[in-house]
Parts: structure tokens; C-alpha cells; sequence
């Protein structure tokens, strides 16, 4: 059975560079943290989303997607190395976010993937995203 976070399950405040505190989330036995996104450049058709979330209760559980006004679709992606050649897929069956433990979305490994940006993502805007958990 899947569980929809009801409102806003992450807020990402984007920045240019650096990100910037986002207001944390919490979910059930969840907790969404630091959540942040990079200005995209005018025409810009994709975005990427970074946050962390920890699991404080004791079932696992699984970020599957989310859903943003912003874009036509979010989803979660990992980027990893394979012989010296950075790739980037997408995880169908979601991410694990086990017992105890707390999982980074970050820059070079898992993060959100947001596509058909219907606008550029502004240093300083705040982006409302839904966050479905299995």
C-alpha cells in the first residue's frame, strides 16, 4: 500500500551555488531535511532535487516519486560510476530508506529528477514538491 504525503512533503529553496535551509518535514516515523535545488539556466527543461531523509522508526520504507507544479514529472534517479563513465538512471522500484538510517540525496549520487520544467528555477524561490512514500 502506498501512503501519499499530504501538503508539502519537501520544500527545496534553491540557490545558485550553495543550498540554502528549506523548512524541515516531518512524515510519520520520516524526517526531511535540508532540502535545496540549483538555478536553472533560461530554457532549461530539467532540474535536480537534493535532500536528506532520515527514517526514525523501525519498518523501512521507500521514496517512490513525487509530483511538482513546476514539472511535468519527478522522479528518483542515481548517478553513479561504471569504469570511469558517470551514469544516471532511474530507480523504478524507488529508493530505501531503511530503520535507523538516514539517506543524502546529493550531487553525484541518488536525487530527484525533475523534468519539462514549465519555468526556470529562480535563486531565492521556494518549489513545493510532494514526496510519495511507499
Amino acid at each position: 500500500m502506498r501512503k501519499t504525503l499530504a501538503g508539502l512533503a519537501a520544500i527545496f529553496a534553491l540557490a545558485l551555488i550553495a543550498p540554502a535551509a528549506a523548512e524541515d518535514v516531518k512524515a510519520g516515523d520520516l524526517v526531511i531535511t535540508q532540502a535545496w535545488t540549483r538555478a536553472t539556466p533560461n530554457g532549461a527543461k530539467i532540474g535536480g532535487g537534493y535532500l536528506t531523509i532520515e527514517n526514525k522508526g523501525t519498518t523501512p520504507d521507500r521514496l517512490v516519486s513525487g509530483t511538482a507544479d513546476v514539472a511535468g514529472k519527478v522522479e528518483v534517479h542515481e548517478m553513479s560510476m561504471d569504469n570511469g563513465v558517470m551514469k544516471m538512471r532511474a530507480l523504478d522500484k524507488g529508493l530505501a530508506i531503511e530503520p535507523g538510517k538516514t539517506v543524502k540525496l546529493a550531487p553525484g549520487g541518488y536525487h530527484l529528477m525533475m523534468f519539462d520544467l514549465k519555468n526556470p528555477l529562480k535563486q531565492g524561490d521556494k518549489v513545493p514538491v510532494t514526496l510519495e512514500f511507499e
